[in-house]
């Protein structure tokens, strides 16, 4: 597959997530609770944008083109419900308030996003120049996923982040939070709010994932607008899917399982793209992902399902 986006492309795409980000900032500019209606609604609303745009990628370019789009955003939406369970235990340990929960998220994403365009760009340029890159990148997605696996941590400590113990010993913070503000004035100096090491812990945990989802997505295209598109699309969405699904992550207990198959998969299919195998096909690789987060999210639906009481099993 051959898809070079021209220059209009990358300018309406840029300026179509500006436009969102101001809309969701306008729209949140007061700091208040984010009910369950609420984010549904606006998950509702990023998945049908990201779904919007590989059909209009279909009527532009065709369906491979569409296909490749539709498997690297499922991919990249996938690995950002691990981010949720990440930031929910980031909340948790800063005890963020949670009216303030999504101007740390909002600032987080758009942090989010300049990470991937940095990575990117920069993954792209090594897998065209140098095709060992593949097996690098490979074998650290295949390292990611033995991880998420088998030594899949239930437990987060923000404050041995290195960007968290940076800022803690570089620039004055309050131990308190201050409203909804990040930075105050104490002693004529500018110090950084228990929000904002918070909002840094946020950053410092994306800049891990981001490695290896944009890895991920890679290996499925090296296409730049196709893996921008993908992975904005899926990050714009996760503010409105922590608040979703903040209350149900306990039941996904099998979904990192899924994850890691999904990474491995990955990892081999960058490594197979480098030997005579050569490059999988998309639609085999839309059904690997499809199905494997179909299993992972049932099985762990089924696991968790309440028990039936024996009053109801009498009936």
């Amino acid at each position: 597959m051959y898809f070079s986006a021209p220059a209009w492309a990358w300018a309406a795409l840029t300026v179509g997530i500006l436009a969102m980000l101001a809309v969701d900032l306008l729209l949140h500019r007061d700091n208040h609770e984010i009910g369950f209606r609420e984010a549904a609604t606006w998950s509702v609303v990023w998945i049908l944008l990201g779904l919007g745009f590989g059909a209009l990628l279909w009527l532009w370019q065709g369906g491979e083109v569409a296909a490749t789009y539709y498997a690297g955003y499922l991919i990249e939406k996938a690995l950002s419900v691990d981010n949720v369970f990440i930031f929910a235990m980031i909340f948790a340990a800063f005890a963020v308030p949670p009216a303030y929960q999504h101007k740390v998220l909002f600032w987080g994403v758009v942090g989010a996003l300049a990470f991937r365009v940095v990575f990117i760009f920069a993954g792209a340029t090594l897998l065209e120049a140098l095709s060992w890159t593949a097996f690098g990148l490979g074998a650290l997605l295949l390292y990611t996923a033995w991880k998420m696996a088998f030594a899949h941590s239930t437990e987060v400590d923000p404050e041995r982040n290195l960007l968290v113990r940076l800022l803690r010993r570089l620039v004055p913070t309050t131990p308190t939070y201050e409203g909804g503000r990040f930075f105050v004035r104490r002693d004529g100096r500018r110090t950084a709010t228990l929000l904002f090491v918070a909002l840094v812990a946020i950053e410092g945990t994306d800049l891990v994932f981001a490695i290896d989802s944009v890895a991920a997505v890679l290996a499925i295209t090296t296409n730049t607008f196709l893996v921008w598109a993908a992975n904005a699309f899926a990050v714009l969405g996760l503010r409105a899917l922590y608040f979703c699904l903040a209350g149900l992550l306990r039941r996904f207990v099998h979904l990192h399982y899924g994850l890691a198959v999904l990474l491995a998969f990955a990892g081999v299919k960058l490594i197979l793209a480098e030997t005579p195998v050569g490059k999988l096909p998309v639609p085999i690789t839309l059904g690997v992902i499809a199905l494997t987060l179909a299993v992972s999210i049932a099985t762990s639906l089924l696991a968790t399902r309440p028990a039936r009481s024996t009053t109801d099993a009498s009936h």
